[in-house]
């Protein structure tokens, strides 16, 4: 078994899920409210997400908000998780992240992934080309190079071209990931790694982590592997009011496998919502997998995975209905690990 370094480092994806009873643009704007409570908390990172054409996570531009969040807080580092790279020419997102370096340099982090975040249909209306994803190893590397400002090899067609403005800081890049394959790319560049727990139910992490880690070749960047994990996880005040939270979130992840984007329902009305026994079995083990209580026995649960991983950082994903649900899980989750 590892052992993990003490204190444990909290961060924080955002997903911007959206309300039912609520307009859209709501979510946005508890985003940037939920960033200035974490930097106070003491949470390490901020990442945003980015998805399209989805009424239950409207994160669409984490450029554009991480440029809201930078600006109003103090300390937290602030990044992407991610930016869907095949959706768009390498040099722009260089540039859009030299910028937001310039305006909180230090603290810009620049997570990026392969996959679309939406259906195939919207995939092509950001990037008509079907082939784009094929190119996600290259644009890493043009990537790494631009962010950088290191010169591209002899003989490279974008040699010659920089991506302004430059300074003394430099965003650090991560690869997201929730399968073999970002597990092998982050370990190719030399890069961090961060896998996507909540995503595959914890199936596959021990194995992406261990061919990160055994597969890691250093580079400018990184002589040592480095890597997390992010979970889904809900505390509140006592076990049956976490238990009476996490409705909403069950009905989400019924509808979810039904293929269902829906806006996210408030506890009494998801568990009023009638089910088959096929759906109940759905939230049976969803209740099992759960990383949801008390904040003693969360913060238990995440010591576990860190030390079970080898971990000395988690990124928690929380969504309630109620914003100050979410604000009141973050703060219990950071009293119970940070604050020890």
């Amino acid at each position: 078994m590892r052992t993990v370094p003490s204190p444990l480092k909290l961060s924080v994806l955002d997903q911007s899920p959206s309300a039912k009873d609520r307009t859209q643009d709501h979510a946005i704007r508890e985003s940037l409210a939920l960033a200035g409570h974490c930097d106070a908390l003491g949470y390490h990172r901020y990442w945003v997400s980015e998805h399209h054409d989805n009424a239950s996570i409207v994160g669409t531009a984490p450029e554009v908000l991480m440029a809201a969040i930078a600006a109003t807080t103090r300390r937290i580092r602030v990044g992407s998780a991610g930016v869907m790279l095949p959706h768009y020419s390498t040099l722009k997102v260089a540039e859009q992240f030299r910028v937001l370096e310039a305006l909180a340099p230090g603290r810009i982090d620049l997570g990026v992934g392969r996959a679309p975040g939406s259906d195939r249909a919207t995939a092509m209306a950001l990037n008509p080309d079907p082939h784009a994803a094929e190119r996600f190893p290259d644009q890493v590397q043009e990537l790494d190079l631009w962010l950088r400002g290191e010169p591209f090899p002899p003989g490279h067609p974008f040699r010659g071209i920089r991506a302004h403005p430059q300074g003394p800081t430099t965003p650090q890049l991560w690869i997201l990931g929730s399968s073999d394959y970002g597990a092998r790319l982050a370990a190719h560049f030399g890069l961090p790694y961060a896998y996507a727990y909540f995503f595959t139910d914890g199936r596959g992490t021990g194995e992406a982590l261990e061919l990160y880690r055994s597969g890691f070749r250093p580079g400018a960047r990184q002589s040592q592997p480095m890597a997390t994990i992010c979970v889904w996880a809900l505390a509140a005040d006592t076990d049956a009011e976490a238990r009476r939270l996490l409705a909403t979130r069950e009905h989400w992840r019924v509808g979810f496998e039904k293929g269902l984007r829906t806006p996210l329902l408030s506890p009494e009305d998801a568990a009023a919502q009638p089910t088959t026994e096929a759906e109940r079995s759905i939230i049976r083990r969803l209740r099992e997998r759960a990383i949801v209580g008390t904040a003693e026995a969360v913060a238990a649960k995440l010591q576990d995975l860190a030390t079970s991983f080898g971990l000395d950082e988690i990124v928690v994903n929380t969504w309630t209905h109620d914003p100050k649900a979410r604000h009141r899980s973050y703060e219990l989750i950071a009293q119970a690990v940070l604050d020890r």
